[in-house]
């Protein structure tokens, strides 16, 4: 019983000497962690980031809304110059396969009720027949839709957000107050960042009668999206070019494979960084406690327990790195999503974290093998000789 304690306590104080010792020369050990940390931070936010994207791009996608979009060959989405006569709109739902067509008039609109600083740019305003909104994904409208007699409309919840907008506020549309009568919400940060009236209105007010910028068509549950997406083109292949919901789908995985890309070789080069910095510092440590190591091994101390004691060290150091980079890039993540405006859902992923620790694992175990072995295989004679 009294050797076990002993052994206990003797094992005790070897973890509080292999937590303690990392932190003797605080500003080497100070600026190896925020190297380090630095880079783990970079790979939390890009994980959060890309997971948060990916989870907007399948709600954008989701099931209800349209599946293919046509619009003009060579055109521009909201300009004139792309536009197209509506009468596309009755003939794209005579395609076999089609269940259903609506037309979509888009410009850009500056409020100049407005006093924020995205205002100067405009937002995207959409016309669109009130009966055909589910075709975009407007299903959940805080308040009620436009009546398409009146100047009204209806506003995303993300773009309500970052312009305070409410119910019964006013927006300058050409000249035009319309009353917001709606406040929708898609989850898609595409879609709620946009505003949509009446379809004849914006036509009138935009002198673009009977012209929409591009046709959003729902195909039948029984078809198949490239058969009827081919129709389409080789019906008028002079005229329309379509994208289809999986054409939107690969373009954003591309997109995001990018990021994943970008996020591989940063973690590369935080391993290859922080294990350069992690092999100086604990170099240093091993060179000033040269004596030490050897007293300790004078003592019974095996190479074993001094190489486990610096790789404790090492990892110590990347552990902390890593808690303190992955609050560091949730930090910023959270700031990102706050002031740029969108009201994209961030994302918890526990693989993103678990992905950012063990590349601070595998930076501690890299960066202190060497001395960790150096140490190690110090003569206890030379090493009390050294002054």
């Amino acid at each position: 019983m009294i050797n076990r304690r002993i052994k206990e306590a003797g094992l005790l104080n070897y973890f509080k000497l292999i937590l303690k010792n990392p932190f003797r020369n605080k500003t080497r050990s100070l600026l190896a962690i925020i190297g380090i940390a630095i880079g783990i931070a970079t790979i939390v936010a890009l994980g959060l980031i890309t997971a948060s994207l990916e989870d907007s791009t399948e709600t954008t996608l989701k099931d209800g809304s349209a599946e293919i979009t046509a619009t003009k060959i060579g055109s521009s989405m909201g300009t004139s110059s792309g536009n197209l006569n509506e009468s596309y709109v009755e003939k794209l739902s005579q395609i076999d396969g089609v269940e259903k067509t609506t037309g979509l008039l888009e410009t850009n609109v500056i409020d100049t009720n407005s006093t924020s600083e995205s205002s100067r740019y405009g937002f995207s305003l959409y016309g669109a027949n009130a009966s055909d909104l589910d075709i975009v994904g407007i299903n959940k409208i805080n308040g009620s839709v436009y009546n398409e007699e009146n100047d009204e409309l209806i506003v995303g919840k993300s773009l309500a957000d970052e312009e305070n907008y409410t119910i019964g506020d006013t927006i300058d549309v050409y000249g035009n107050e319309y009353k917001i009568t709606g406040i929708y919400e898609t989850g898609s940060l595409f879609y709620d960042s946009a505003m949509y009236t009446s379809l004849n209105r914006l036509q009138n007010i935009t002198d673009n009668e009977d012209e929409i910028s591009s046709i959003a068509v729902k195909i039948k549950k029984d078809a198949n999206l490239t058969t009827v997406n081919d129709k389409i083109k080789n019906e008028y292949n002079d005229t329309l070019n379509t994208i289809t919901t999986e054409e939107m789908a690969q373009t954003i995985d591309d997109t995001l494979g990018m990021i994943n890309s970008a996020t591989t070789a940063i973690e590369a080069l935080a391993i290859i960084i922080g294990g350069l910095g992690v092999i100086n510092t604990m170099m240093m440590t091993v060179f000033e406690r040269t004596r030490e190591i050897g007293v300790l091994k004078s003592v019974g101390w095996s190479k074993k327990r001094i190489l486990s004691m610096i790789m404790g060290e090492s990892i110590v150091l990347t552990i902390i790195s890593g808690i303190i980079g992955s609050v560091l890039g949730l930090i910023a993540v959270i700031i990102l999503f706050k002031y740029t405006g969108d009201d994209m859902t961030l994302v918890f992923n526990i693989n993103i974290f678990i992905k950012a620790f063990m590349v601070a694992l595998s930076v501690g175990i890299i960066g202190g093998l060497y001395p960790a072995i150096k140490a190690s295989k110090l003569s206890p004679t030379e090493a009390l000789r050294y002054e």
